[in-house]
């Protein structure tokens, strides 16, 4: 994997502090509700455009405006906000853009809570069609005149299948829709959807981005335009903005980014070739491990830690066992951070759910951390042994 140098020199530069006096490398920290002007017409001034103002820090702040510009010019956007989590910014993009009335199709396996939103949605008249695999004429066939957004995970959610996504937006653009990709997994080192014609990038900065577990945050890049107006329709009076310490926290995780996903990349690929050769498992499910290698090199230059693996003829009882058994790899529910996780979406009252989204009883999901393959592959072999 070779990184953009643009990418690393914007994840690393330390001239990001915005306040007068001595250069620190450390960006100082505005952690402050408000803001005071000298004039009331100053103040009144800035009211108008709080978009682009700092007045008050559930509009605007110093700190995270760093940030913002920092994943702005990641993603090759024009504009970007920071939510004070995931969900936060999945929600803000959807009651932001849309009305009562309007649709949204969501292709590719797609994370589990934006779905849980969306049939909530249906009670205020927001409706939606799910498309789990990535074929245009099953998108064309879910798009209905009142289709606003078409929502894509690539890779997908659980077993990781890539969609096209120059493809689904040319369809989207020959029809007016707005498009949306969730691109947490890759980060904006492997995949810039904007480049591929994606109008809205959303991110859980919570995962990779932040990359310590120490964090809760989301963000929404895309143009100035549909960032205003997110920004007022949605964040403003959502009040969902992300603390200046945590935006502090998430710039601090853009500086190890790359040197982190090179080591995400290359642990993961080694236990996904590890557990693809094991006699207890059925599959593997990793991009860079997949049948066909076009799309792939199309769309990403990379390969984040996470993949999923299938035990052999496992139900919830041998899936227990195999996690109980684990000493490196601890118990989860996210991702992307320094430590290893194991998690499955089993729950031992779900099997029907996860055949009908295409999801094997027996699955496995790992989050490769920044620990020694070799020590994570030791620790899947004897767990698999009992």
């Amino acid at each position: 994997m070779a990184i953009d140098p643009e990418d690393r020199q914007i994840c690393t530069s330390a001239d990001d502090h915005n306040v007068d006096g001595p250069n620190a490398v450390a960006q100082p920290i505005a952690q402050t509700s408000l803001f005071t002007f000298d004039t009331f017409e100053q103040l009144t001034d800035s009211l108008k455009d709080e978009y682009r103002n700092s007045v008050y820090t559930r509009g605007r702040n110093p700190t995270v405006s760093v940030l913002e510009d920092k994943l702005a010019r990641l993603e090759r956007g024009e504009a970007c906000k920071v939510f004070a989590s995931g969900m936060a910014a999945v929600s803000s993009v959807i009651l932001g853009l849309l009305e009562k009335g309007d649709h949204i199709v969501f292709v590719n396996q797609i994370y589990g809570p934006t779905l849980e939103l969306a049939e909530h949605l249906t009670r205020f008249g927001i409706d939606y069609d799910h498309v789990p695999g990535g074929l245009l004429n099953d998108i064309e066939h879910a798009l209905k005149p009142e289709t606003r957004l078409i929502w894509m995970e690539s890779p997908g959610t659980m077993v990781f299948d890539l969609v096209d996504i120059g493809a689904i937006t040319a369809l989207a653009q020959d029809r007016g829709i707005t498009t949306v990709l969730d691109n947490s997994w890759s980060t904006p080192l492997f995949q810039k959807p904007i480049t591929m014609g994606v109008d809205i990038v959303v991110h859980s900065c919570t995962k990779y981005l932040g990359g310590h577990s120490d964090l809760v945050a989301g963000a929404v890049i895309g143009s100035d335009e549909i960032l205003e107006q997110i920004f007022y329709r949605a964040f403003l009076l959502n009040g969902a903005a992300v603390g200046p310490f945590d935006a502090w926290l998430a710039t601090r995780g853009l500086r190890t980014l790359p040197v982190r996903m090179q080591q995400h990349e290359s642990a993961g690929l080694q236990l996904a070739e590890y557990l693809q050769q094991h006699p207890r498992v059925a599959r593997v499910f990793h991009p860079a491990l997949s049948g066909d290698q076009s799309l792939l090199k199309q769309q990403m230059t990379g390969s984040a830690g996470l993949f999923s693996f299938e035990l052999q003829d496992a139900g919830f009882d041998e899936i227990c066992k195999l996690l109980n058994a684990m000493n490196v790899f601890r118990l989860g529910i996210s991702w992307g951070g320094f430590e290893s996780l194991a998690i499955s979406p089993n729950r031992g009252n779900n099997v029907e759910s996860l055949r009908a989204a295409g999801i094997p009883e027996g699955l496995v999901r790992l989050s490769v951390g920044l620990g020694d393959p070799d020590i994570l592959i030791a620790d899947l072999e004897q767990a698999l042994s009992k």
